[in-house]
């Protein structure tokens, strides 16, 4: 039976490679039948759900109007709530507005309710767009790459800014941290999950078209990139300083940065500082890893330890998730989840499972789980930090110039010399090419 990363095994319609799906053991009503008011529905044909959410003058009556309609509106309020971007589409407003124009006046009631999700809707594809320009922003603003900052080794140093320099408190940098993981997470709605896998026939085709949809994940690519950002910051700060008792000095600072992340509940930021702190450039620096004190280090890297599909992390995520139920303040509630083990759980859910049953109904249960790991993603990142912001440090966190990979290693030889012909060669290559030296 395949099971999925985050430990769920349906047993309708998931199936190891070469083994057969077997027969649901309850079937629905068929293509074409009305679903009536009972128990509800474990299954059903994808037109027989649509059929039963479309009203139509024959469906429901003059008579029943006022029992379908607040029904119909309460499907309209909660889709605009949490698919707004669905609505960016004109096509879509103008669907929207035709469904105002056929239910309304039923109820006078309808017109004013239907009119606030309409405000509402707009205001909130507002503030996406702002959203959206904001990242494009720092985007833009961000010095991304810089290797020529490795000629500071050879030659006195012009005035460059360095992380402790900015900020020598490893609590109050994981706040700024989490400020700007919260940040990226409020801008990422659910439909962009949707979209990440989406296939051009949601139900029967087999061919994903991420590329077609890249206008539609801005956000969770953007918030992928800044985890990638965040990992060659932390490499670059290690690397850059020319003595290795400085060297040491920041490795400690970010190891109690992650620890303090850990406790906080930002355990992407974390994943990143560690990823960072693994990196090759960083991790042959044996005489500067020396001088560390990395006790904690260890710890933080058991908590991450992929082993057991991430069993450790999982557990400590658990933690935190049941704190943030029972949490009397914003602070206790702040769950920020390893994003791209999240990404990968809800991929393998989609792609390990089939979306309809044998007998060709919708598979309910694996909607249903995919609802409740991205409803879980979705209450998180509705959390307000509680911290207070630190312009300067958030400014040095989206602007500061990091390395490439060549830079990265360029610095660690620099740092400390090479030891063996392989890695001198790269050297030899890696002045050349960068600096423009033989």
């Amino acid at each position: 039976m395949f099971t999925t990363p985050s430990g769920f095994s349906p047993h309708l319609a998931c199936a190891e490679p070469g083994e057969e799906e077997e027969e649901a053991p309850q079937e629905g009503p068929g293509p074409g039948a009305c679903l009536a008011d009972g128990p509800a529905i474990t299954s059903a044909s994808l037109d027989t759900l649509i059929q039963n959410l479309v009203p139509t003058a024959d469906y429901y009556p003059e008579a029943k109007v006022r029992k379908f309609g607040p029904k119909i509106l309460q499907l309209l309020t909660e889709w605009t709530e949490t698919f707004p971007s669905d609505f960016r589409d004109e096509k879509m407003v103008g669907h929207f507005k035709d469904i105002i124009h056929r239910i309304a006046p039923c109820d006078e009631a309808y017109w004013k309710t239907l009119n606030q999700v309409l405000q509402k809707l707009s205001q909130r594809l507002a503030l996406m767009s702002q959203g959206e320009e904001s990242i494009v922003k720092v985007s833009l603003n961000a010095s991304s790459i810089s290797d020529k900052l490795v000629a500071f080794k050879t030659k006195p140093p012009p005035i460059q800014k360095d992380m402790l320099s900015i900020c020598n408190d490893p609590y109050t940098l994981a706040q700024q941290l989490t400020h700007v993981e919260l940040e990226h997470l409020s801008h990422i709605g659910p439909e962009e999950f949707v979209q990440a896998f989406v296939q051009k026939d949601p139900l029967d085709g087999t061919q994903p078209c991420f590329s077609d949809q890249k206008k539609k994940t801005t956000n969770l690519e953007a918030y992928v990139r800044w985890f990638n950002r965040l990992c060659y910051l932390v490499a670059t700060e290690i690397c850059m300083p020319a003595k290795k008792k400085q060297r040491a000095q920041v490795i400690e600072f970010f190891i109690d940065v992650a620890r303090e992340c850990f406790n906080i509940g930002n355990f992407n930021s974390l994943m990143a500082i560690i990823s960072g702190m693994n990196m090759s450039p960083v991790s042959r620096l044996k005489k500067t890893w020396g001088k560390a004190k990395t006790a904690k280090f260890f710890i933080l890297e058991h908590q991450m330890d992929p082993t057991g599909n991430f069993y450790n992390y999982r557990t400590a995520l658990r933690g935190a998730a049941h704190r943030s139920q029972t949490a009397n303040s914003n602070r206790e509630r702040i769950v920020i989840p390893f994003f791209s083990l999240l990404i990968k759980d809800i991929y393998f859910l989609n792609e390990g499972c089939a979306n309809r049953l044998p007998n060709g109904h919708v598979n309910f249960e694996k909607f249903v789980e995919l609802a409740r790991q991205v409803g879980e993603f979705m209450t998180w990142k509705q959390v307000e930090c509680p911290f207070e912001e630190d312009r300067a440090i958030l400014h040095y966190l989206h602007t500061a110039p990091i390395f490439s990979e060549d830079g990265l290693y360029l610095a660690s030889y620099e740092s400390e010399s090479p030891e063996n012909q392989v890695e001198k060669d790269r050297w030899k290559a890696l002045r050349s090419n960068v600096l423009g030296k033989t």
